[in-house]
């Protein structure tokens, strides 16, 4: 092994068609800067399959072993919001620099709590859409004044979760303890992308609704109780001056997914499109606008994992992306990554959101 590569141990990284499996694994298979030294999850069967399946040099059954691990430099957090703290922290007190999926915790508190235990340890969140090549070239279309003065921007994000029909292990994101609902989640990473190309939400007026109170579990036959939105409509304001209508729809079914974020400005347009039924944070966005452009720069990765089910094909795209800001910043010293300073930012939007919307749970 070149003694410069990052060695990386995942936490969740079991191989039940697990989000970690589909776009982690594959993300760091395509960077030579990275070799996946070792998996854990929480049971030493699959810890054990999952190393062998996935090529990782160790195992454990305890996450907290890995994390002591002197031959792990980066460890990947890809487990529910609840267990994040712990191993956020964890990581952290061994001086290793932590990326952790989105959302960081189960509310701000901890958000905040993560990033003051950071210091200048290298972190990186996962809110990946924002790193997607066609939106970094839509933000520097934006950034350079091509479309004039900026007039209006619509965007309408579905994703096929959150629906009326769910399966009993994913019930869990219908439950408001577990901090992984659809307004950290789906509208999470959409303002995300909105972010990055417009720049911050400085004013928001939002309402939230719950459709779907019942939730069949398909595989148990069995109803579960949704304890969080499902629907958002949001008026948002950015810093770039740019008024923002946002609706994200939940239960789509997967061919009629979309995203879309048109911006309209006084000398042209521009259009970001993504039809990955999980939402826009997973698989590829493509850029058309009225003015020239050079193409979006290749993703460093394209594939899925060896057990990502089909729903989840081109997951590891923008998850590489973050991957390689992270080795550029490792290697360089520099922090130019989204972290745990920015996923804080990201829990005190929702935060506003919840506390705008006019709590329409209607029953």
């Amino acid at each position: 092994m070149r003694s410069d590569v990052i060695r990386v141990g995942i936490i969740g990284a079991d191989t039940r068609a697990s989000w970690a499996g589909a776009s982690h694994i594959p993300a760091l298979a395509a960077q030579p800067a990275f070799q996946l030294s070792a998996v854990a999850t929480r049971h030493e069967e699959s810890a054990r399959s999952a190393a062998e399946t996935f090529g990782a040099e160790r195992w454990f059954a305890d996450p907290f072993e890995l994390i002591r691990d002197p031959s792990v430099d980066l460890v990947t957090v890809a487990v529910k919001v609840p267990a994040h703290r712990d191993l956020v922290l964890a990581a952290l007190a061994a001086n290793k620099a932590v990326y952790a999926e989105s959302p960081l915790g189960v509310s701000v508190a901890q958000a905040e709590e993560m990033a003051a235990a950071a210091g200048s340890l290298h972190t990186a969140i996962g809110l990946q859409g924002r790193h997607n090549p066609s939106v970094r070239r839509a933000a520097q279309i934006v950034a350079q004044g091509r479309l004039g003065r900026l007039l209006s921007a619509r965007v309408i994000a579905t994703t096929f979760g959150n629906g009326p029909e769910s399966v009993s292990a994913y019930a869990y994101f219908d439950k408001a303890a577990a901090g992984a609902g659809f307004l950290p989640i789906a509208a999470g990473h959409v303002l995300d992308v909105v972010e990055a190309v417009l720049g911050d939400i400085t004013e928001i007026d939002a309402r939230t609704e719950l459709l779907w109170p019942r939730v069949n579990l398909v595989d148990t036959g069995e109803l579960s109780a949704r304890e969080v939105p499902d629907h958002l409509d949001a008026i948002a304001k950015t810093a770039s001056g740019a008024p923002v209508g946002v609706q994200i729809l939940a239960g789509v079914p997967a061919p009629d997914a979309r995203f879309v974020l048109e911006i309209r400005g006084s000398d042209g347009w521009l259009r970001l499109t993504g039809d990955h039924p999980a939402g826009v944070q997973v698989g590829d966005l493509v850029l058309t606008s009225n003015v020239d452009f050079a193409a979006p720069d290749r993703p460093v990765s394209g594939g899925a994992g060896p057990t990502a089910a089909d729903v989840w094909a081109g997951a590891s795209i923008n998850v590489g992306e973050v991957y390689a800001g992270l080795a550029r910043d490792i290697t360089h010293g520099t922090h130019h990554t989204p972290g745990f300073a920015h996923a804080v930012h990201n829990s005190r939007l929702i935060a506003r959101i919840e506390k705008a919307s006019s709590t329409g749970l209607r029953q």
